[in-house]
């Protein structure tokens, strides 16, 4: 059995930028990051990937370089939580117990919740951006595409980065146009939500990209099994429980996700298996030396690295408030960003709050495609995420 001051699970973007603002703020502090994973993707990247921008191997580094001075890796997985008695066991074996917890470890994709997802992705036209020994095989199947049906597909609830399947969408519409096939490619978006976008700022300008793009959305179309035999994706009406199929030459499949299962099946988990935490301090409504963040929380908002960014200086402070017995008077307001890219030389940026009102940066209308917004995808952020937000400087 080890003891750490503060015990962090997790060692993706929150977790890593949260260990480097808590060394920041006191170098004393005695921390402990719990994260199996070597190598840590910067995941946004895999869109571009997927579009023949990047290769797979540019979106890692070493888990090891990452993990702030000072700070103690221990390189296992999380079975199980008992925060009753401040403590975790990891799948080794091990017993660590805690003064405070932080819960980071991100979202959970469910390969099998799809039937006959898990056996045919990376073959025969179905692929998908979602894991680093698939996302080769989205470029590689876009690239070769002359004709017939491209699907792409948003499942029923979270995932990371609501935005993110449209992007690979518009991109491989590009792609086709650009090389003398769109003609002969029907573009099909289908979606188990009943609107392209949440934020009716950005939803209106995406269904004018769409329809200036011939992509028929298909809403409330949720997939539920892929034939790869026959290329058929069998989707569920939402509204109907009526079973629709389409036939698909290339099908980008943005597979279902969730809370991981270690945290649903725990003490921590509130609504939907989340971490349940205040939407505004983001400690925990039960247990107060724990705090959650990112993907894995309650937080009402999309769930993206942006969203982070914002969330982690708040964690922080209330954190460091709570161990000297203050207020916890840092407040979150939902903020986050989901820069959707609309073709390989444009992108709407996205920013809004809880509110579900813009909270933009820059001091233009972000409701349109723009240039500038796409090389800061592309050049910007990379560089923001490894050098600022990673080292708890941005």
């Amino acid at each position: 059995m080890s003891h750490h001051q503060i015990v962090i699970v997790g060692g993706g973007t929150a977790g890593i930028t949260v260990a480097a603002r808590l060394r920041t703020a006191d170098p004393s502090l005695d921390i402990a990051i719990i994260e199996p994973s070597e190598k840590h993707y910067y995941q946004p990247l895999w869109t571009l990937v997927g579009g023949g921008m990047f290769k797979p191997e540019e979106s890692g580094r070493d888990e090891v370089d990452l993990i702030p001075y000072g700070v103690k890796w221990v390189k296992d997985l999380v079975a199980s939580f008992s925060p009753n008695a401040n403590s975790v066991a990891t799948r080794g074996g091990e017993t660590i117990t805690y003064d405070y917890l932080i819960v980071a470890p991100g979202i959970q994709v469910n390969w099998d919740q799809v039937k006959g997802l898990k056996e045919a992705v990376g073959k025969e036209g179905v692929c998908s951006n979602y894991s680093i020994e698939t996302v080769a095989s989205t470029w590689e199947f876009i690239r070769n595409l002359k004709k017939g049906v491209a699907l792409f597909t948003q499942p029923a609830g979270a995932v990371k980065c609501g935005g993110a399947p449209q992007k690979i969408c518009y991109l491989a519409e590009d792609y086709f146009r650009r090389n003398g096939v769109r003609d002969d490619i029907e573009v099909i978006f289908t979606t188990a939500g009943a609107r392209l976008f949440a934020v009716d700022q950005y939803r209106e300008v995406l269904e004018k990209v769409a329809a200036r793009k011939g992509v028929e959305p298909r809403f409330r179309h949720n997939l539920v099994e892929i034939r790869a035999a026959s290329k058929e994706a069998v989707y569920r009406h939402m509204d109907t429980d009526e079973e629709m199929v389409i036939q698909y030459d290339l099908i980008h499949v943005t597979p279902p996700m969730s809370a991981p299962d270690f945290v649903s099946g725990s003490d921590l988990a509130g609504e939907g298996g989340w971490v349940d935490v205040d939407k505004h301090t983001l400690q925990h409504t039960r247990f107060a030396n724990v705090f959650g963040i990112g993907d894995a929380s309650s937080l009402p908002t999309s769930k993206t690295g942006a969203a982070v960014r914002k969330q982690a200086p708040v964690l922080v402070s209330n954190l460091l408030s709570l161990m000297k017995q203050e207020p916890l008077s840092a407040s979150y307001d939902g903020y986050t960003s989901c820069p959707v890219v609309t073709g390989y030389d444009s992108l709407v940026l996205a920013e809004f709050d809880y509110s579900g009102q813009p909270a933009e940066t820059f001091p233009f209308n972000q409701a349109q495609e723009r240039f500038s917004m796409f090389m800061l995808k592309k050049f910007g952020l990379p560089a923001l995420y490894w050098h600022g937000m990673l080292r708890g400087r941005a």
